[in-house]
């Protein structure tokens, strides 16, 4: 069985932790670095796991070392693994879930021709429906992203891009919860504003929510032809998406985007 570590007792950490265990994997398998010991006795406690506060002792015998740290930390986690027994002829691979941190500057940090996978995932992963997006670095092979691709479904689906789309990929679905947080948090206001208790309106947009993205999941139809379905020539759904398209939502929806893939490219290289 291929044995893990973990460096980050965080959300995200956790999370992932959490999926493994539920998937299948045995907790002998697994080791989580984190040097809080409160937070640390807790995660001990929940997964019954090895819990450590080292980095460089947890991921000896490790196949694969995910940091599931913030960005501002990943050097001194490097810096860290640097003093660990890694082996560099391709048995471990080190996976990345840290936004904006490219695989050249982690290769930079470690022994040379160590295999890297940047991985984008999001916070759905904290309820398993999580969309983790893997771009290999120069010297992860295809075993070792189909490893790592297989231990991310754990959490949600999983999707390979090169580096390049990466960028675009945090627009897009690395942010992209919060933009439909947002959309349900408005749609919320404008049914209290509309006379229903905010209880009420809560339970009707997010189910509508839920229901809807299992509906474009599988029906095997497209958003344009389902958003027809519901939409009667003159009815109430045509007059509310009139005057959302004279709100400009969709270009709205395209600027947005595009702000946050500049956002990521700066973050990226101010880490280099």
């Amino acid at each position: 069985m291929t044995r893990i570590a973990v460096v980050g007792g965080g959300r995200i950490g956790e999370a992932l932790v959490a999926g493994l265990l539920e998937a299948g994997r045995a907790p002998k398998d697994l080791v989580v670095v984190e040097t809080h010991a409160p937070r640390a006795a807790q995660l001990a406690e929940r997964f019954k796991v090895r819990v450590s506060a080292s980095t460089s002792d947890a991921v000896v015998g490790a196949d694969i070392v995910v940091l599931a740290v913030k960005p501002t930390v990943v050097d001194s986690v490097l810096a860290d693994l640097s003093k660990a027994d890694l082996d560099s002829g391709r048995e471990q691979v080190l996976v990345s879930l840290a936004a904006g941190i490219t695989t050249s500057h982690l290769e930079s940090k470690l022994p040379a021709g160590f295999p890297v996978v940047r991985v984008m995932p999001n916070t759905p992963m904290l309820v398993g429906q999580g969309m983790s997006v893997q771009a290999p670095g120069r010297y992860a092979d295809p075993e070792q992203l189909e490893l790592v691709g297989e231990m991310l479904e754990a959490v949600g689906k999983v999707v390979t891009v090169p580096e390049t789309q990466m960028d675009a990929v945090t627009a897009v679905s690395g942010s992209g919860p919060a933009y439909f947080f947002l959309v349900v948090e408005a749609m919320i206001d404008a049914g209290v504003g509309l006379g229903l208790t905010r209880e009420i309106a809560t339970e009707l947009v997010v189910q509508t929510m839920i229901g809807s993205a299992a509906l474009i999941d599988e029906s095997g139809q497209n958003a344009v032809d389902l958003r027809a379905a519901v939409t009667s020539p003159g009815g109430t759904t045509a007059a509310a998406l009139r005057e959302l398209e004279r709100g400009a939502i969709r270009s709205t929806f395209i600027e947005a985007l595009q702000a946050a893939k500049r956002r990521s490219v700066e973050q990226g290289a101010s880490s280099e």
